[in-house]
């Protein structure tokens, strides 16, 4: 394992940024962006599949920079906050929020199949914007975050496995 693919966690109250080699707990990164003002609380969950262009997938593995990828995932929950935020100011702060809280957590290291590799959950008080942002979210940690994987297939070698960007 790079030595520069380590565990890390970044929280703000906008929400948080996790990157961990140990299993993904949804319940609880769920429960970790719960608000009584939220009405709706999307959830995406990527998990390794068994096959990929006909080919049986045997396991994915992930590494990063993390030090840096960290600091992107929370720049990106940022942004996705400052995107909903309306223009007009309303007299309570909370009736003028349309994002509540992000969580946005990144498995490390190997990943069987069947196993979530990344969970994303946006808790907001309308459905919409929760479903909204949780794709926006989704596609921007695939595009920018310092992350990248290797498939294993069956019946290949392992040292023939390449790294490719998580896009």
């Amino acid at each position: 394992m790079s030595s520069a693919s380590v565990d890390a966690r970044d929280e703000t109250e906008l929400g948080v940024a996790v990157l961990t080699h140990g299993p993904l707990n949804v319940e609880h990164i769920v429960a970790s962006v719960a608000d009584d003002g939220a009405g709706a609380t999307a959830v995406f969950i990527g998990t390794t599949r068994n096959s990929f262009k006909g080919k049986v997938v045997t396991k994915l593995e992930y590494q990063a920079y993390s030090k840096l990828a960290i600091k992107t995932i929370a720049d990106i929950i940022a942004d996705a906050h400052a995107s909903f935020t309306p223009l007009t100011p309303h007299t309570h702060a909370q009736s003028s929020q349309r994002l509540i809280r992000i969580a946005v957590h990144h498995r490390l290291g190997t990943v069987p199949v069947g196993e979530p590799s990344i969970v994303i959950a946006v808790s907001s008080p309308h459905r919409k914007e929760s479903f909204v942002a949780c794709e926006m979210v989704l596609e921007e940690v695939k595009k920018k975050v310092q992350i990248w994987k290797r498939e294993y297939y069956e019946g290949e070698r392992e040292d023939d496995a390449e790294w490719k960007a998580n896009a």
